[in-house]
């Protein structure tokens, strides 16, 4: 569906307004479908960005370190992570090196729980498959142009 339909709305100013409300309603459409995805095993979406930072470090994070590595940064990491701990997929401890910092680390049940969504990557990919292999990398350029990488 074409955004000025989506949105009922028949004119912009310019091209470079219509592309950032594209933006911004794409990324509502697109945060909805993985809040789906993810619902089937009762995380959310900063839960699922926390665990696969722990699983692709491989050693311990401090909670700065993975705010850091976030999609989004503005996140409560420590309340996120807190609930995680509740449903021992981390675990916490105290840095033996520096008493003040507190270690994160991924726990078997974390990384089970990443297995069965790896196995299912397909319907992720899923959402932007009607774009042609070509298009997704046009479709990176063009978004880390825009931010200037």
């Amino acid at each position: 569906m074409k955004l000025e339909q989506a949105i009922q709305q028949r004119r912009f100013r310019n091209e470079h307004l219509k592309a950032m409300v594209n933006l911004l309603y794409t990324h509502s459409w697109l945060e909805e479908k993985i809040k789906r995805f993810l619902e089937q095993q009762n995380i959310s979406m900063p839960q699922y960005n926390i665990l696969r930072i722990l699983r692709g470090s491989g050693v311990p994070l401090s909670t700065m370190q993975i705010r850091e590595r976030m999609l989004d940064r503005m996140s409560d990491t420590s309340r996120i992570i807190d609930r995680m701990l509740l449903k021992q997929l981390v675990e916490k401890k105290l840095n033996e090196k520096d008493k003040r910092l507190v270690d994160i680390t991924i726990t078997q049940k974390g990384l089970q729980l990443l297995e069965i969504l790896d196995n299912q990557n397909h319907l992720l990919d899923g959402i932007v498959a009607n774009l042609s292999e070509t298009e997704v990398k046009m479709l990176n350029d063009l978004l880390d142009k825009m931010r200037g990488d």
